[in-house]
């Protein structure tokens, strides 16, 4: 089941908004995301979070107080979903805004359990969470469609059918998976931490 979590950051470009209306997925906002959902005409199931940055009065009998502060309301939203029943969860309106919570996004995807797909939808781009006790990515890249591979937990990384290809290399957190580029072969992507996969939406 795919479920889209509505994030607190910048208002999303006008075709990720459209794909969402499109995808007739139930739309969570994660606290004060569902007030933008809501204000651009997107349907609100449920309010998911701590409620500091959302007007509860608006959302009478569709909040989940998700109160553990040892974790962000991403991270508790995506496990309460996961939790329903959600493998697929899309999140939106997570770009933008104070650079801690930009990278406390990106440490969401390594808080996560295994088990969903998750995307973080950009303007032209969408980021995908590889979590090694999932199944490995595989997907045709044109010749020259370019792609970046980045370790969110270091461990080795197997890349096959790419421009660059890596063989059980040793990949922490840098810049050496920045633009690898497909051959117009099926890419496939492996590893033994958690990755993210940047391509064209």
């Amino acid at each position: 089941m795919r479920a889209v979590l509505w994030c607190n950051g910048s208002i999303p470009t006008e075709s990720v908004v459209e794909w969402v209306l499109k995808s007739r997925a139930p739309v969570f906002g994660v606290d004060g995301g569902a007030d933008k959902a809501h204000g651009l005409g997107v349907e609100v199931s449920e309010v998911l979070g701590d409620m500091d940055s959302v007007d509860e009065s608006a959302w009478k009998n569709r909040t989940l107080l998700l109160n553990d502060q040892s974790f962000s309301d991403l991270v508790k939203s995506i496990e309460e979903l996961m939790n329903r029943g959600f493998d697929e969860i899309e999140i939106v309106g997570a770009d933008g805004g104070d650079p801690s919570h930009i990278l406390g996004n990106w440490a969401a995807m390594n808080d996560a359990s295994s088990g969903a797909r998750i995307r973080i939808h950009h303007e032209e781009q969408v980021s995908i969470r590889l979590h090694p006790d999932d199944e490995g990515f595989s997907a045709k890249f044109e010749e020259g469609e370019l792609f970046s591979i980045f370790a969110i937990e270091a461990g080795k990384v197997w890349i096959s059918g790419a421009k660059w290809e890596l063989d059980g290399d040793d990949l922490g957190l840098s810049s050496r998976g920045l633009h690898n580029e497909g051959t117009g072969d099926v890419v496939n992507i492996r590893g033994e931490g958690v990755l993210i996969l940047i391509s064209k939406r």
